[in-house]
Parts: structure tokens; sequence; C-alpha cells
């Protein structure tokens, strides 16, 4: 795995594979993904949560593009404990926040609006299509903010009244929720 673009581009990171719980997104779909939230985003300017954080994948990339303000949610010690290696490692721990819980108990709980929400499930989750509800219903996304939500085909999220539009990158696809239905 890589950092796609900002001041850590292209410093790449191995996540320990024994038992690892994640499936990271791959550096084809991710590149794809930054490349269109380039052209929505100030990353400067930005709140982030990164939940299923997994790697951290997403809080580097965005902390390498100039986000100060990123969240990290992970209930696995293996990958918090990695996150956390990783922040000391790219000395960005004052720009990100890690939490080591369930992501549902973290919605449940979470009182903050976040300007961009990265939601990577695990894809054989079951409930994966109430997640966009959970965050809408809870407030937590920011005006002009979304939420990108990472599943396969077998999850369609075609007719929810919040989609914005959604990016196929072959078994990955990235659906773009807003605060308001569309």
């Amino acid at each position: 795995m890589r950092i796609i673009g900002g001041q850590f581009k292209g410093h790449r990171f191995t996540p320990p594979a024994k038992k690892w719980p994640t499936r990271p997104t791959t550096d084809i779909s991710k590149e794809g993904l930054y490349n269109i939230l380039a052209n929505r985003i100030d990353f400067e300017d930005i709140k982030f949560l990164d939940l299923f954080g997994g790697t951290g994948n997403h809080c580097y990339e965005c902390i390498s593009r100039g986000c100060t303000d990123a969240t990290y949610v992970d209930k696995f010690p293996g990958c918090v404990a990695f996150a956390k290696q990783m922040a000391e490692k790219l000395d960005i721990e004052a720009y990100l926040t890690i939490h080591r819980m369930n992501v549902f108990t973290f919605i449940k709980r979470c009182e903050e609006q976040y300007d961009y929400i990265f939601a990577g499930p695990p894809y054989p989750l079951q409930n994966i299509p109430e997640i966009p509800d959970l965050i809408l219903d809870q407030g937590m996304i920011a005006d002009q903010g979304f939420l990108v939500l990472e599943h396969n085909p077998q999850v369609d999220m075609s007719k929810h009244s919040h989609l914005i539009e959604q990016r196929n990158y072959g078994q990955t696809i990235f659906s773009f929720f807003g605060s308001q239905p569309q």
C-alpha cells in the first residue's frame, strides 16, 4: 500500500499479514477516489472521519494532503496498534485521533459533525445498507459534507434518497451520500 498524494506521496507501508482482519482499499480504486475528492474538497479545511479504519490508509492520505483533524475508528487491537505506530512514524499524532471501539457504538455516541466521512466496512458485514441511515440519523454529516461508503456489487445503494453518485472500480463501489435528500 502507498500514499497517493501530498506530503507523504509515494510512502509505502505494509501492515502485518498474520490474522489481519482487513480488506484495504486497493491503490487503483483509492487513486480514483482521491482524484474525485481533490476536485470537491480542500483537505486543509476538512474534519475527516474514517470508520472501519483498518490500516489507517485513508487517514494518512487525508493528512498527507493537508487535513489537520482526522478521526480513526476500528475495534481490532492489531489495527489500532498499527495505526498508532504509523502515526508516530509519520509524525502526525497531533492531527489524528484514534478510537478503539465498535463503529456502531461510535456512531450511536457521536456528537460531532464531519465534512468527509469514509466507511470501508468488511464486505461480508450484513448491515452495510444501514450505515448511511445510521450516520444521517445521528446528524454526523456537516452541511455541504458527504459520506463515501465502500462496498461491493452485492450491496445495492442506488435507490437511497441521499445518494449523490456512485463510482465503480470492478469489485469496489464508492457510494457518495449527502446530508440532504437528492
